[in-house]
């Protein structure tokens, strides 16, 4: 019997005041996923609890069977190996933002605010061209990796995540990258020049690096939880994730892991995927980006997309024996635009097997033991 898992990123939410108190699950538009809660079970489930950090990272990771001993600190890596692209022992990599900065050089977007894509995209050229041992990966958007030689004292620094650092001085925010290593220092002045070239009325612009990872090796999934397994994803850092842990991750050419994700194409390749493997994790990421942005009516019209466009189809006419678990990684506040610990919303239901028992849905390991039987 298969196991399908699909993932809303960033599903939980804060009640929304102008909602009276509902959250964007409860106002979105989800006939099929209210007509599945008949035949499962729900709850609320806190998938990091109070021992992780909630985050993509972590939670997935969890929900894919690894011991929190065995998880990677920071991201990075795993993002880097999204793009084929193997890191060295020598090496390290960070991840980094272009971020807006008002006259006064505060924060006022970890997004590049201001710059069009085309612009973004122009950027990172310029910065993977500006020394010969520094590699600048564009992502997408505004997401970009750095990789350098790696400095151990680099790896320790603490510098805050960008998207909870709004409103902050950005030099008080990165001084503690020229306190350590001349390379980082000498990077981020040399991205001065470039970046001074894009400066318009009201807003300046500043790379952010932060998150810095060396090469982490994570357990194999067939050996976590004794069968092969299939993802669906196209965030750099599931995709990582993934391919760290040995499972099939295909590639995906119209999905963009934000609100106009094509979920057609996750559809196909999701059911391709069951063809191949005894489980398969499907993620999609919109509601977590809109979420950040602080649009909750964004978030409930994603949520009732991936409804009509992906569970609908998938699942209505699925005639083989499967369990089901929809479910969030994390909270996502609308309000405040960060993460929380808080339970998220959990849907678990078998189909086509009436006789099959169903979960309590008490804690993450309930969900565990009912996908990985």
């Amino acid at each position: 019997m298969h196991s399908l898992m699909v993932i809303i990123d960033g599903l939980g939410d804060d009640p929304i005041v102008a909602w009276d108190g509902h959250t964007p699950l409860d106002k979105a538009d989800t006939p099929f996923y209210d007509k599945l809660k008949l035949r499962g079970v729900t709850g609320s489930v806190s998938i990091c609890e109070r021992d992780l950090v909630p985050e993509s990272l972590s939670c997935i990771l969890r929900l894919l069977g690894v011991d929190k001993v065995d998880m990677p600190q920071h991201r990075a890596y795993l993002e880097l190996l999204a793009q084929g692209r193997e890191l060295r022992d020598d090496e390290m990599v960070l991840r980094c933002n272009i971020v807006s900065l008002d006259a006064e050089g505060r924060m006022v977007s970890f997004n590049g605010m201001g710059l069009s894509l085309p612009e973004k995209a122009e950027i990172a050229r310029r910065h993977n061209e500006l020394l010969r041992n520094v590699e600048f990966l564009h992502l997408s958007d505004y997401r970009n990796l750095l990789v350098m030689e790696r400095q151990e004292a680099v790896l320790q620094v603490p510098v805050p995540p960008p998207h909870e650092s709004l409103g902050l001085p950005v030099s008080e925010l990165l001084a503690p990258w020229q306190q350590v290593g001349s390379q980082m220092a000498d990077y981020l002045r040399r991205s001065e020049a470039i970046l001074r070239l894009y400066t318009r009325k009201g807003l300046t612009y500043s790379l952010y690096p932060w998150g810095p990872a060396a090469r982490t090796v994570l357990p194999r999934f067939d050996a976590l939880t004794h069968r092969s397994g299939g993802m669906v994803a196209r965030a750099e850092i599931v995709r990582g994730i993934g391919l760290a842990l040995g499972m099939e991750v295909p590639p995906l050419f119209n999905a963009t892991a934000d609100v106009d994700t094509d979920l057609t194409e996750k559809l196909r390749v999701t059911r391709g995927l069951l063809e191949r493997h005894p489980f398969v994790l499907t993620h999609v990421n919109g509601a977590d980006e809109a979420a950040h942005r602080h649009d909750y009516q964004g978030k409930a019209d994603f949520i009732s997309r991936v409804d009509r466009e992906l569970l609908a189809p998938l699942l209505a006419g699925y005639r083989e024996p499967l369990r089901v678990v929809i479910c969030g990684d994390h909270v996502t506040s609308s309000i405040t635009g960060k993460h929380g610990h808080a339970g998220v919303p959990v849907l678990a239901a078998a189909l086509n097997a009436p006789t099959l028992a169903l979960p309590k849905l008490e804690s993450y390991r309930d969900m565990l033991r009912f996908v990985y039987p």
